[in-house]
């Protein structure tokens, strides 16, 4: 069998904010054009880690490397114009604007929008029929389908998604992931999931980040039926 394609790669990240290290040595390998999802008790690293790879919360050592191009040093405008999409866990959006608003507010370039609109509204048909709605007309998984959406305008290779399920209810969330899973056939995706539940039905890899540490890596179908492991490192039965 042949070695994967790496698309992202984390080695021994060490991060800190202000005085305080909150990574002290994650890896990760995310491979093209799939799902990897960083698991972990709350405050283990893993938004930090997210924001790491953009450049928010810029690593103190290690390598971030994005088809083996390094990301350190580099500003969070430079790295999001390498291709990389974040949708953070307070989704983002403009809450005054409409759905179409804030959508054409993400290109990059004059009509990525309108060349993105049919594969937006195949995964999130939804968004059509609210197309004139504002952000904060919106519910919760409506939001978070608009912060998902966004992240697809312009053309993003790899995408970094912290929490989608947060606070959305079954129906909701089972559309996502249906959404998700169709994204990666043509993006890499990165995502933080609290929910095993959802985080086992998306993901095909795992890192579990334990104390800023990455501590166990692999299969997620492997993980899936490692129930020490998951009581472990998650506390999830």
């Amino acid at each position: 069998m042949s070695a994967p394609d790496i698309h992202l790669a984390l080695e021994d990240v060490q991060t800190f904010i202000g005085q305080y290290q909150i990574l002290s040595g994650v890896s990760v390998s995310a491979p093209r054009c799939s799902i990897t999802a960083l698991l972990g008790r709350n405050g283990a690293g893993k938004t930090t880690t997210l924001k790491t790879i953009m450049g928010l919360t810029p690593p103190r050592r290690g390598n971030v490397r994005l088809d083996g191009q390094e990301l350190n040093g580099r500003r969070s405008y430079e790295i999001a114009a390498l291709g990389i999409g974040f949708v953070p866990d307070y989704r983002g959006i403009f809450r005054d604007l409409t759905v179409a608003e804030n959508l054409q507010i993400a290109e990059r370039r004059q009509g990525d929008f309108k060349r993105k609109s049919e594969l937006i509204f195949d995964l999130f048909p939804d968004l059509r029929r609210l197309i004139g709605l504002r952000g904060q007309q919106l519910s919760g998984g409506q939001q978070q389908m608009l912060a998902i959406a966004r992240a697809l305008v312009p053309e993003n290779k790899l995408l970094l998604i912290d929490e989608p399920s947060e606070g959305l209810a079954p129906v909701i969330i089972e559309h996502l992931i249906v959404a998700i899973r169709a994204l990666a056939r043509e993006t890499t995706v990165v995502l933080v999931e609290q929910n095993f539940i959802v985080a086992r039905q998306l993901a095909e890899r795992y890192v579990i980040i334990e104390s800023g540490r990455s501590v166990q890596t692999g299969a997620m179908a492997d993980l899936a039926n490692d129930r020490d492991a998951v009581q472990r490192y998650l506390g999830a039965a």
